[in-house]
């Protein structure tokens, strides 16, 4: 494709249109040509507008827009300025600065932009050239605007005389073409090339002088340009004829060459050059000077003595910069006779630049799971050496999971090549080394600082594998029981851990209705007051959820147990106290010491040292004739019966447990201290009156003295009733052998453990009597007690289930009697002597 491209000069302040060859020759200068591996070709003239189209890349490159969005397509420059821009919206290539080939090559030519198109995702480079064609926009120009030259007038035609060398920042045609002198009586021009191809003149002496005709010559030296519009440059040349000098100094050589090291040091020799003069006296004295042919970068590094002809070096020498240099030495006599030489300069290159590092793209941050031979980062390395001293090779530390890769010339990839892991390195600070091959080499270092990003590889971990929590029963609803903590190897959000609670059954409800789980500390929250006597302990499980997506888990089994608390009082289950009857037991006054009067029974649903009951005698008639066994609960006689001691007992026991504090409870005992039957009952009748007159104390208290009297008669008609009642159902007994009294209920399930705990289960005896009844025994495993009588409100003896009953010769009588509860297949057993 090309541009067509147009073009004003400007010569003396008046605009020139460009003819129409020169219209077809920018026409050819703007052209693209497609490279092959992604490489374009553009030439544009310089000085273009800013926004000026260079050239589509989009097709160029066989690319659209929408990959030069997506790939964030950017240009790369090794240079600190960009001249071209990227108009990403459009595909095109345009002017970004203004252009001036001069100020940008100087006098190389061809003129070339060079810059990388890199895209990303993945990654591309596109190498863009563009040549920078050149305009005639300088004239050729003198850096002096007068010369003045001294001849002799002895001195002889065909005499050189150098002059000005005119510049014309221009290349090609538009540079310096040719000179012109006017006028041309005496002199001529000579038209000189140097190896570069620049142009000097040098000025001859065709018709000798006379000073006595004239004794100045006035001429113009004109230069010219090959541009269209043609554009020029004038000096004044001033001639003074001098008196006659007949010979001209002479070099010892035409061209002088001369190979130096670059980064000499300065004052060094380079060359010392010499001329001789015929003449004698004065006119044979020389002197050496540089021509003003010579370049000025040239003059500013190397001076020459002006008596000896040494030149030597004054500036720094870069190798980079120039490759060689030509020095026009000029050698003068007094007589102002003058002959010229040529010094070439080669520089030799020293390895004295050190490979230069440029990041052209980076990614300071990557996942921890990116795949092998990923991209890091896109390098840019050179060295302005020539030769093996701009040969690099590129180096990372051996031990990271990275790797270098030379992708094209000067450019390399920094790659991943094993497995990455952010909870064993969490950054890399990877040390690029670029080391060439000069000798010594140098080396350059660049540290690049990549953050490994967490990816949610690791789940929640518990401290251990099962806990052990214990709350005290009775506990506040709300109670903090136990706090679980899991860590997660992972950051950020991946190692955020919330706690749940699964959903398990506990005595066949669900676990959520006794605990909660404070999602963020793990702490356990009791939701409900526990009882140890329902429950003593129970599992639950909880999650450890981390925030990664998809999120991970773990689970903890969590065992919590129920404290007991001393918040149960004793239970009496023998003797029963019912409010129905009175129940009594009965001791012969021939009962030894030591005898079983009874065992109380109680039973603590506390656990451990809560139910541990002691057994304690608080209230007795007689105090010396009764004992309780503090471990065991049994009544006991400490002595003899004697007939001092009443018929009725009445023992109150305590029983305590041993808790913290403790509780108790209390029960009475009614013994009968009697050999007989009806003994007992005339006694015992007694019982339920003094109970009832006891609970009503506080109530005939209260009663005003008025009704007193009312309520002693009152007493007295019901006691001779109720005497005349009892003794009718007695009688009523002995005729027709009623059954027992009601006997109590027990709770079937408690045990006897030591001796010291409630009834068992099952009682079994065996009754031996002789023709004796007197001698007569009854043997059993363990009895609740020796003999019970059970007596009602009335005084009225009832016996259920069964009476077995026998009556020996001698009218003793040994009364077996069993009372069965069969729903409880408990026993009790009565015995009464008469």
């Amino acid at each position: 494709m090309g541009v067509l491209c147009s073009l004003d000069a400007r010569i003396s302040g008046s605009p020139v249109r460009v003819s129409s060859w020169l219209t077809m020759l920018l026409v050819g200068f703007a052209f693209v040509m497609a490279v092959a591996h992604g490489q374009v070709r553009y030439s544009i003239p310089e000085e273009m507008n800013k926004g000026s189209v260079v050239g589509n890349i989009v097709q160029d490159l066989g690319l659209d827009v929408k990959r030069l969005k997506s790939g964030r397509a950017r240009i790369f420059t090794e240079d600190s300025r960009e001249y071209i821009g990227l108009n990403v919206d459009k595909g095109t290539l345009i002017v970004r600065e203004r252009i001036d080939r001069e100020e940008l090559c100087a006098q190389v030519s061809p003129c070339s932009l060079h810059f990388q198109i890199i895209l990303d995702n993945p990654v591309e480079l596109h190498r863009v050239d563009v040549e920078i064609l050149d305009i005639n926009d300088h004239a050729p120009a003198f850096d002096r605007k007068e010369i003045s030259i001294e001849i002799r007038e002895s001195i002889a035609s065909g005499s050189r005389f150098s002059l000005d060398s005119a510049h014309d920042p221009d290349v090609g045609l538009n540079t310096l073409q040719r000179y012109t002198l006017n006028p041309t009586d005496h002199f001529t021009l000579k038209e000189l090339s140097r190896n570069d191809g620049s142009k000097y003149v040098e000025m001859i002496l065709k018709t000798p002088l006379d000073r006595e005709q004239q004794e100045e010559h006035k001429l113009i030296l004109t230069a010219f340009d090959g541009g269209s519009p043609q554009k020029s440059g004038t000096v004044k040349i001033t001639v003074t004829v001098l008196d006659a000098n007949d010979n001209s100094p002479v070099f010892s050589q035409p061209i002088y060459r001369v190979s130096l090291p670059e980064n000499v040091p300065k004052d060094s020799l380079v060359v010392t050059v010499s001329a001789t003069d015929l003449d004698k006296g004065s006119n044979s004295e020389v002197t050496y000077s540089f021509s003003q042919s010579t370049g000025k970068e040239a003059m500013d590094l190397f001076s020459i003595d002006s008596d000896n002809g040494k030149i030597k070096v004054k500036g720094v020498i870069d190798f980079e910069k120039s490759k060689e240099y030509e020095l026009n030495v000029e050698a003068i006599d007094e007589g102002g006779q003058t002959d010229t030489s040529k010094v070439l300069i080669e520089i030799i290159d020293v390895n004295d630049n050190s490979p230069v590092i440029n990041v052209i793209s980076f990614s300071n941050s990557i996942p921890e799971d990116s795949t092998q031979e990923k991209v890091v980062a896109m390098l840019n390395i050179k060295d302005i050496d020539s030769g093996k001293n701009g040969q690099i090779k590129c180096t990372i530390n051996s031990d990271l999971p990275f790797r270098i890769k030379s992708t094209s010339s000067n450019f390399y990839s920094l790659v991943t090549y094993r497995i990455l892991d952010r909870e064993i390195f969490s950054e890399y600070n990877i040390t690029i080394t670029a080391t060439d091959e000069g000798s010594p080499s140098l080396s350059t270092n660049k540290t690049l600082r990549l953050k490994i990003s967490d990816v949610n590889d690791n789940a929640p971990v518990f401290q251990r594998h099962s806990y052990t929590a214990y709350v005290m029963e009775n506990n506040s609803p709300g109670v903090s029981i136990f706090a679980v903590t899991a860590t997660d190897r992972d950051s950020g959000n991946n190692a955020r851990i919330s706690y749940f609670l699964e959903d398990l059954s506990v005595n066949g409800v669900s676990a959520s209705s006794y605990i909660s789980v404070n999602a963020d500390s793990g702490e356990i929250l009791a939701i409900r007051s526990f009882d140890f006597e329902q429950t003593k302990e129970f599992n639950i499980r909880v999650k450890a959820q981390d925030g990664g997506n998809p999120p991970l888990s773990s689970n903890v089994s969590v065992k919590i147990i129920i404290q007991d608390q001393n918040d149960n009082a004793p239970q009496i289950l023998y003797p029963v106290q019912t409010g129905g009857s009175v129940v009594a037991e009965m001791v012969p006054r021939s009962a030894d010491v030591g005898y079983l009067v009874t065992k109380v029974v109680a039973v603590d649903v506390d656990s451990g040292q809560n139910a541990w009951l002691s057994y304690k005698l608080q209230k007795a008639a007689d105090r010396a004739l009764f004992e309780v066994g503090l471990q065991n609960g049994e009544i006991r006689t400490v002595r003899q019966v004697t007939d001092k001691d009443a018929v009725k007992q009445k023992l109150t026991v305590v029983v305590e447990d041993n808790g913290q504090p403790s509780r108790s409870a209390t029960v009475n005992v009614n013994v009968a201290v009697a050999d007989t039957f009806p003994e007992v009952l005339s006694e015992f009748t007694d019982f339920t009156h003094d109970k009832e007159y006891n609970d009503n104390l506080t109530f005939y208290l209260v009663l005003a003295l008025a009704v007193v009297s009312f309520l002693f008669i009152v007493s007295i008609i019901a006691i001779l009733s109720v005497k005349c009642y009892r003794w009718r159902r007695e009688r009523m007994f002995y005729k027709s052998g009623a059954n027992l009294p009601v006997i109590p209920y027990y709770p079937p399930l408690y045990a006897d453990v030591g001796g010291t705990g409630t009834l068992q289960h099952m009682y079994n005896y065996e009754a031996y009597r002789t023709t004796d009844s007197r001698k007569s025994d009854l043997k059993y495993d363990r009895p609740p007690t020796e003999s019970i009588i059970s007596l009602d409100s009335s005084g009225t003896q009832t016996l259920t289930h069964a009476q077995k009953m026998k009556t020996s010769d001698d009218h003793d009588q040994v009364r077996t009697l069993t009372a069965v509860d069969p729903s409880s297949t408990r026993y009790r057993f009565f015995k009464e002597n008469f």
